[in-house]
């Protein structure tokens, strides 16, 4: 896999770049991995409901073709793009998000903290007053809130053609959360935001996303 560090960039093109890239591709295009650091920019899935924008004010708000809700992108995140082959590794779309969420995963436990998933909503959440305990989650019960006690720490949002994958993820490392009050996150009302320095982690944009890249190259590999 091809790792290219892009800088910080503003979203519009990204998307454009992508399509291109995964349209163009043939058997043997080498997997790449972009990583961004986007200017505050609102974007919205295939399946984002306008209910969910509450205030945009003068951020920008992009739709486009990945899947899922509506997000928020700005500097302080690591925004990284797998373009993968997903029928060379022999994986289909459930495996993929899968391993995308366990490089997440392992990426904040290099940092000691302990992200969790959460049955039906992609991405990854912490505890935030106790990010370093390793106890798992209790089983939710019928008729209780499944981000009780949780934030979430990183997205997910991707898009399949041809087996071959597109857009990706995104991890809060140091960031201005208040953009994310004026949306309801991934289409969760109410559903708390956090990032690495509110937990208490020092650490760099570069540092996290090496780290992050890292995972992904292991994880993303033919076996």
């Amino acid at each position: 896999m091809l790792v290219k560090h892009l800088g910080r960039l503003p979203y519009a093109g990204i998307e454009v770049a992508m399509r291109e890239f995964t349209g163009t591709r043939g058997a043997d295009t080498v997997d790449e991995l972009w990583l961004v650091e986007h200017e505050p920019v609102f974007t919205l899935g295939l399946a984002a409901r306008p209910e969910h924008l509450l205030a945009p004010g003068s951020i920008p708000v992009v739709a486009t073709q990945r899947g899922g809700q509506v997000t928020y992108h700005g500097p302080g995140q690591v925004t990284a793009y797998p373009l993968v082959d997903l029928a060379r590794l022999g994986i289909y779309v459930k495996e993929y998000v899968h391993r995308l969420e366990e490089a997440l995963l392992r990426t904040l436990a290099a940092f000691a903290v302990t992200g969790h998933r959460v049955r039906g909503a992609p991405g990854i959440y912490v505890r935030p007053h106790a990010p370093f305990d390793h106890a798992r989650l209790p089983p939710t019960l019928a008729g209780q809130d499944s981000f009780a006690g949780l934030a979430k720490i990183a997205a997910l949002g991707i898009k399949v053609s041809r087996s071959r994958s597109y857009h990706g993820l995104a991890l809060n490392v140091a960031m201005d959360l208040e953009p994310f009050s004026r949306i309801d996150p991934c289409g969760y009302v109410g559903l708390a935001t956090t990032d690495l320095r509110t937990l208490g982690v020092s650490a760099d944009w570069d540092t996290v996303a090496t780290r992050l890249a890292s995972e992904l190259q292991a994880l993303l590999q033919p076996r």
